[in-house]
């Protein structure tokens, strides 16, 4: 990690610094006692009058390097406080290079972290908007379901032939409907007061019980309560009883979609009841839309 590398520079650059510092106190108090060893035993007092106008340490290094008038052992020490001093200069401006870069990460990351934020924000807004419009979508779904099964209610307690019915309901007859030869009088109408029982029941894949019905599971457990047994596979389903066209649909026929990937039990009113898919209930739907454009055919048990 950038910083956390620029961090540990900071820390070892600081460090180095204090070594250095305190190189360059002992060298320059070496320094000065070799000076005024020099003055007070007399050695050098012409160059050490000219050392006596400095006005700092740092001049006073200067004007030794400049004179040259120490011994070999003052200059060595002269050699050290220059090596020290340039040593906390470098160190200095390493850190002062750090702390611009930690500095400069530093507003980099905020940034970024305040871009995220935004655009958290702004997904949560818009989850919050689409849940928002599930909801609502949903309520409409209770609605019009509570429509259809007070419809369909009405329908059991006055009872229609499922002909009259589905003739009344507009746009119902499919035109590309093939006639097929009459069948015989729907036997297990009742079948529908028994699957509007389950109404709101989830579905689940390969269910076929109260707990939970996928599409073939629910129609073969509806007709179970009546005596009759169906496999659980709506393809296989779809080889039992007899054809029946759209036209002539009875309550209790079984309706079948998508290949005879789906299928459900025709209520009357050009209305089914069936279990959808993962996510949805046992419910009523029309046929119409893609139930319509999907629509395979008919069977009366």
């Amino acid at each position: 990690m950038k910083l956390g590398r620029i961090e540990s520079d900071l820390r070892e650059n600081r460090r180095e610094l204090r070594i250095a510092q305190g190189n360059l106190a002992r060298a320059r108090a070496t320094l000065e006692a070799r000076l005024i060893e020099m003055y007070t035993s007399g050695s050098d007092n012409n160059g050490f009058a000219v050392l006596l106008g400095a006005r700092s340490i740092e001049d006073l290094i200067e004007r030794v390097d400049t004179v040259n008038r120490v011994s070999d052992q003052s200059g060595r020490v002269l050699g050290e406080v220059k090596r020290y001093r340039t040593a906390i200069r470098t160190r200095r401006a390493k850190l002062k290079q750090a702390h611009v870069e930690q500095a400069r990460l530093v507003a980099e990351r905020a940034a970024q972290k305040a871009s995220i934020e935004g655009q958290l924000a702004q997904r949560q807004q818009l989850l919050s908007s689409i849940k928002s419009e599930i909801g609502r979508l949903q309520e409409q779904e209770r609605a019009r379901q509570a429509q259809l099964e007070a419809a369909a209610r009405a329908r059991l307690a006055s009872p229609q032939t499922g002909l009259e019915v589905l003739a009344a309901s507009s746009g119902s007859i499919d035109s590309t409907d093939q006639p097929l030869p009459a069948a015989p009088p729907s036997r297990y109408g009742g079948v529908v007061g028994i699957a509007m029982q389950f109404l709101g029941t989830p579905y689940v894949y390969g269910g076929s019980s109260p707990s939970g019905f996928d599409c073939s599971g629910f129609v073969m457990y509806v007709y179970a309560q009546i005596g009759v047994s169906l496999p659980h596979n709506a393809a296989a389903q779809y080889g039992y009883g007899t054809p029946v066209s759209r036209s002539a649909l009875q309550p209790g026929d079984l309706v079948f979609f998508n290949g005879l990937g789906h299928n459900g039990i025709y209520i009357g009113g050009g209305q089914f009841i069936h279990s959808p898919h993962t996510g949805d209930v046992v419910k009523i739907s029309s046929l119409s839309g893609w139930y319509s454009s999907t629509w395979v055919g008919a069977r009366r048990l």
